[in-house]
């Protein structure tokens, strides 16, 4: 199983097949498992790279508090890429995995070649709305330190049949990595000049605005609504997921590679 270290911290990583490079992002507290019905369609013309977030899934557990940031999460994403000698990559991923796919082109510009924000929000403005969302992150990681993994058996489905080592990982990644601290990322939007595509599930409530904020802020970026799915869009209707996006995938500029600004 391929893995890379980052300061000791091991992070687990998979591909499958040969093209433009994709790199598919896993929500908060699922694993690169949920994208796994997707495989067959997206690697027949992408080298699919799957990965899974520290504390989560196969990668490593740190019990260090400071191990777990979106800055390092970033710097994940981007030592995967060095890893399977990709100079850019199609950036996706699906809720906090959509959110650092923003923050990798952030930081990143030139190695993004295109963006797939799947049931996604971009941060909040209001310092008041953050909080609410902060409180929301941490109370969840105080109810995985108090109940362990059995909390994830009530949530949706991709997160119900996950599989992770233990809880205090979790816990740790929705202080340290869930939890936002600004509005960069929102702020960001409007300068972001790669193809962007968004997918939200109709069913998904709390991130249909966010959608539409998203699809009017991001300079031409494309926004598909799938019919009767909820927050996991791609295992509630994974033919219509596949049908949204592997179009936008054929349809990219062979030399599209970002130019933003990487504030």
């Amino acid at each position: 199983m391929p893995r890379i270290d980052r300061d000791g911290v091991g992070i687990y990583y998979e591909v499958h097949g040969d093209g433009p490079p994709l790199l598919l992002t896993h929500g908060y507290s699922s694993t690169s498992a949920m994208w796994h019905g997707q495989v067959e369609a997206l690697a027949r013309d992408h080298q699919l790279i799957l990965w899974d977030m520290r504390g989560h899934g196969q990668s490593d557990y740190p019990d260090d508090p400071k191990a777990y940031s979106e800055a390092l999460t970033v710097g994940d994403m981007a030592a995967i890429l060095d890893a399977v000698g990709a100079i850019n990559a199609v950036i996706g991923g699906l809720s906090l995995g959509g959110y650092m796919s923003l923050a990798f082109y952030r930081a990143h510009p030139t190695r993004t070649r295109a963006l797939l924000i799947i049931d996604t929000g971009p941060g909040f403005k209001k310092d008041d709305a953050r909080e609410a969302w902060n409180a929301r992150a941490l109370a969840t990681a105080d109810k995985l330190d108090r109940e362990g993994l059995d909390v994830l058996k009530a949530a949706t489905r991709e997160r119900a049949t996950a599989s992770h080592r233990n809880a205090k990982g979790l816990a740790l990644a929705a202080r340290g990595m869930l939890t936002q601290r600004d509005a960069a990322v929102m702020e960001l939007l409007p300068d972001i000049n790669v193809p962007s595509l968004i997918v939200v599930g109709a069913d998904d409530t709390p991130f249909l605005a966010a959608s539409d904020y998203m699809a009017a802020k991001i300079p031409g970026a494309q926004k598909v609504v799938i019919p009767a799915a909820g927050h996991a869009v791609n295992i509630d209707q994974p033919k219509a997921f596949v049908d949204a996006v592997v179009p936008f995938l054929k349809n990219l500029p062979a030399s599209t590679v970002g130019q933003g600004s990487g504030r």
